[in-house]
């Protein structure tokens, strides 16, 4: 069935009708030229305007095949055919009707009606001859009802299957569109989950560590205790800073009270009791790239602190001709590095974050460590691609 709201269709629509007038009045004028005084005048008169006026009517009955759009059909067809055995001229008149019928009823039904009109154009065509039998008028009525026919049945599948393409395309899209939500969903948890690791877990074990060592000092050593408590608090009101900022996307509070990376860093090993040197000659680092080595080094430190018992660490900045690297060193424990890819397992989600941080680079990271012999973590990350 043809698509109303197809622009295609509705020029085609507007031609058969504009057709089907065109070929009325000329049968009608014909019929008048050539049997002006006829009794039968009047009747094909009447029938052709019965039929204008009928056929009027189809387009707001529209295209679909209701009880009154097929009895609309039929009524059209029948008055029709009286004008056809009245005056065979008016035979012409249906091949408009083929597209009319086509469009409105199922492909079985349409071929009958279809095959009943060239009947009538046949029979009329033989009557109208008048130099004997002529073989063109058996075959050409049929050809003509054949041609449109396919035609009409060609473009019907092409617009059926460019409706499906459309289809898919927006079912493709829709699809498209909710994978594309359900991967910024996870990308943002992934987010959040590193940022929170990075800043407030670690800022939290750390406040939990010195409240703890001022509660064992509180009576013997108030000072220290009294010192414990409000370097607590200084790490409070940071991870204060650093919470109102990851939720809004925003550069880390050390980034935006430093200004640079580099001060950034020596902030933070100051604040770890850790070194800090810069080698080469520094470059403007996008902001993206400053944010992730920052939380890298948050995250190395926190181990650090929590798992290496280690003396000293150090962290070093070296800027090289295509890449700069991040060194975070300890003279801890050590332990034997997992494989990339593996579960968070007892040092929790500190690596796999780092991990996740330096591939969104195009950056590597490589752990140097073995039981005992302390740890060296190391982030490349390409200058050309930061």
């Amino acid at each position: 069935m043809t698509d109303t709201h197809d622009p295609d269709a509705r020029w085609l629509a507007r031609v058969m009708h504009i057709a089907f007038f065109l070929l009325l009045g000329a049968s009608l004028v014909r019929f008048l030229l050539r049997h002006p005084w006829e009794d039968r005048g009047p009747w094909i008169v009447a029938l052709s305007g019965a039929l204008a006026s009928l056929y009027v009517l189809g387009p707001v009955l529209g295209t679909r095949a209701t009880p009154r759009r097929i009895a609309w059909l039929f009524t059209v067809v029948a008055v029709w055919m009286v004008l056809v055995v009245l005056a065979p001229s008016f035979a012409w008149c249906a091949v408009p009707l083929f597209y009319t019928g086509l469009r409105t009823l199922p492909p079985r039904a349409a071929l009958v009606l279809v095959t009943l009109l060239t009947a009538f154009v046949v029979a009329a065509q033989i009557k109208l001859s008048e130099g004997g039998f002529d073989p063109n008028l058996l075959v050409a009525p049929p050809a003509v009802a054949a041609i449109a026919t396919a035609v009409f049945v060609h473009s019907e599948r092409q617009a059926q299957r460019q409706r499906a393409l459309i289809e898919d395309l927006l079912r493709t899209r829709r699809e498209l569109a909710a994978t594309e939500r359900r991967e910024g969903t996870l990308a943002e948890r992934q987010r959040l989950s590193m940022e929170i690791h990075d800043t407030l877990a670690q800022g939290l074990s750390s406040q939990q560590m010195l409240l703890q060592a001022a509660e064992r000092t509180w009576d013997s050593d108030p000072a220290t205790a009294r010192r414990h408590v409000r370097t607590a608090e200084s790490i409070a009101e940071h991870n204060l800073a650093e919470a109102r900022r990851f939720v809004h996307d925003l550069a880390p509070a050390d980034l935006a009270e430093g200004g640079s990376l580099e001060e950034a860093l020596r902030l933070l090993a100051a604040r770890e009791a850790a070194g800090f040197r810069v080698d080469g000659t520094p470059v403007e680092l996008p902001d993206r790239v400053q944010s992730a080595l920052l939380r890298i080094a948050q995250g190395a430190l926190a181990n650090v602190r929590e798992h290496a018992h280690a003396t000293t660490a150090a962290l070093t900045l070296t800027y090289l001709d295509d890449q700069v690297v991040l060194d975070i060193a300890d003279d801890g424990r050590g332990f034997v590095p997992p494989p990339e890819g593996a579960e968070p397992g007892e040092r929790g989600h500190g690596l796999p974050a780092m991990r996740a941080r330096t591939r969104q680079l195009g950056g590597t990271l490589t752990i140097e460590s073995a039981p005992g012999e302390g740890t060296v973590l190391s982030v490349a990350i390409p200058l050309e691609t930061s």
